[in-house]
């Protein structure tokens, strides 16, 4: 069955130690409380980017900070020193085009030593538009939608296949889902019992209007609990659900699906009042402005300079 949590359910687990990471081994509470406090962080190198750039994809970028931030300091078994070893974790990012987010984590912990603001979507730059394997710590090349979940389950098999013991993760659209290929995806893992832990962020709105105008995709947790998934399901910007959440995904063989319900642009207002979630385009100097001051920052202190 579907599996609901509260923060108070949360249980302690070791911190991963990641360069960047401030925190350290000890109370939950105590880790969540630093985690709150860089996710505003990332929400706000986010901001910078995507305005830098003038161009991107803010809305889904903001409504994973999260879960990635958890999955990077206390799931992923990832070092940037060696970023292809071949038993590290693999996080697959099938939702590459909000790449903001997943750009500012690997500046974070070290993995890139180039300036997000500079080489984000700019010709020759070294941080595409849309997350490629060329840049370190990136596993998978994103673009075309829907196959991240193959390409994941592919991970799997093959950490089976040569005798290795790492985990996979893949990162999924809630709009994503309305790809066939994410079904057909779904299905072999549930017939094979791979371990693969998906989590989709259900923001609930994608490029043009909102996902259930678009087509439908609920029930998400029924659909892949009948393929053979266990499905747990959680505030996304919640870390006391999330950490209650994988406390039991980590005790749990086979697939295993996270439904992050999110809110896409989280928390900038006139970002989440837009049909699509400000899901891509270039923010004025007042909506960047804006944008800082409802994260906590002062724009007068900010110096980014745009396309």
């Amino acid at each position: 069955d579907r599996k609901l949590f509260t923060a108070e359910m949360g249980k302690s687990r070791r911190v991963k130690s990641l360069p960047g990471n401030s925190t350290s081994d000890g109370d939950l509470d105590d880790r969540i409380e630093q985690y709150r406090q860089t996710a505003q962080e990332v929400r706000r190198d986010i901001v910078e980017m995507v305005y830098a750039a003038q161009s991107g994809h803010p809305g889904g970028s903001l409504s994973a900070v999260e879960y990635l931030l958890w999955l990077y300091n206390e799931e992923l078994n990832v070092d940037p020193e060696t970023p292809e070893d071949p038993d590290r974790d693999r996080l697959i990012y099938s939702k590459g085009h909000a790449c903001p987010v997943l750009y500012a984590l690997l500046d974070r912990y070290d993995f890139i030593d180039v300036d997000p603001n500079e080489e984000f979507r700019r010709l020759g730059g070294a941080l595409p538009g849309h997350s490629s394997p060329k840049v370190p710590g990136v596993e998978f090349p994103s673009g075309s939608l829907g196959q991240g979940l193959s390409y994941a389950n592919g991970q799997s098999m093959g950490a089976d296949f040569d005798d290795r013991d790492y985990d996979v993760y893949a990162i999924l659209g809630d709009g994503e889902t309305q790809e066939g290929n994410i079904w057909e995806a779904a299905m072999s893992a549930g017939e094979k019992g791979l371990d693969v832990v998906a989590i989709v962020d259900r923001n609930k709105k994608q490029n043009d209007l909102p996902v259930a105008e678009t087509m439908e995709i609920d029930p998400l947790d029924e659909k892949f609990e009948a393929f053979g998934w266990d499905v747990w399901e959680v505030d996304g910007h919640d870390f006391g659900e999330i950490a209650a959440a994988f406390e039991e995904i980590n005790e749990t063989d086979g697939p295993r699906l996270l439904i992050a319900n999110t809110v896409k642009g989280y928390p900038i207002d006139f970002m989440e009042a837009q049909p699509n979630g400000y899901h891509a385009g270039a923010m004025t100097d007042e909506e960047f402005d804006e944008a800082l001051e409802e994260l906590g920052f002062d724009p007068a202190t900010v110096e980014v300079t745009t396309k």
